[in-house]
């Protein structure tokens, strides 16, 4: 059964490797536990906002505040899709996509976390495929952004691999101390002409466009 209500929860990618699958709350809280067993080294914090330093219980209920949040402001003024990475039919991580005025912009944003037993694997190369394949093939987006700290080598290696061209960088202090963001755009054309596939398949997207303000 649909969720004629809340299309989104019906929406998923499949490659040949994983599933992306739009975050519902059974979901959101098997991604909630999932974190706990570790996403990073403790030493180091790759997220502007370091949601990893929480302790339990409060992590657990801060990542489900987050995703609660991310599906009550969806607007067409701005929206946030997180999907859940399922592999072999469980849980190793989180790729979200988002977007300010998509119907005027169309551009989109990814960023993303696997726990660390399921990372050196190619999964986050795979999950960055099927969310671009969602943006440019299902939402016809014209653009894709993307960043990572300078001292995130995996991070930057999967975007630089995929063609992203450097664009720009900023500052932030996670942590109290300064860690620069590299920053990185992928164009429409990139995409059609280097990385379009036939074996992405994405579905219940239709009933979902108007949401997005992705309609043509």
């Amino acid at each position: 059964m649909g969720h004629p209500v809340w299309p989104l929860f019906d929406l998923e990618i499949r490659t040949p490797r994983i599933t992306v699958r739009y975050v519902d709350d059974d979901l959101a809280t098997r991604l909630a536990v999932l974190a706990l067993e570790g996403v990073h080294d403790p030493a180091e914090m790759p997220f502007e906002v370091p949601w990893t330093d929480a302790e339990s219980p409060f992590q657990e209920r801060g990542s489900l505040q987050f995703y609660w949040r991310e599906r009550s402001t969806l607007s067409h003024e701005r929206w946030s899709l997180p999907f859940a990475t399922i592999v072999d039919g469980e849980v190793v991580g989180m790729q979200g996509m988002s977007a300010n005025r998509f119907g005027i912009l169309r551009e989109v944003a990814t960023g993303s976390w696997l726990v660390q037993r399921a990372q050196g694997q190619g999964i986050g190369t795979e999950m960055r495929h099927a969310v671009l394949h969602l943006a440019f093939a299902g939402l016809h987006a014209e653009r894709a952004v993307t960043g990572a700290h300078d001292d995130n080598g995996p991070s930057n290696g999967v975007t630089r691999r995929l063609g992203y061209e450097p664009n720009g960088h900023t500052v932030s202090a996670p942590r109290g101390t300064p860690v620069r963001q590299n920053h990185y755009l992928m164009t429409r054309a990139h995409w059609e002409a280097h990385l379009q596939r036939d074996d992405i398949v994405v579905t219940g997207l239709e009933p979902c466009l108007d949401m997005l303000a992705a309609t043509t």
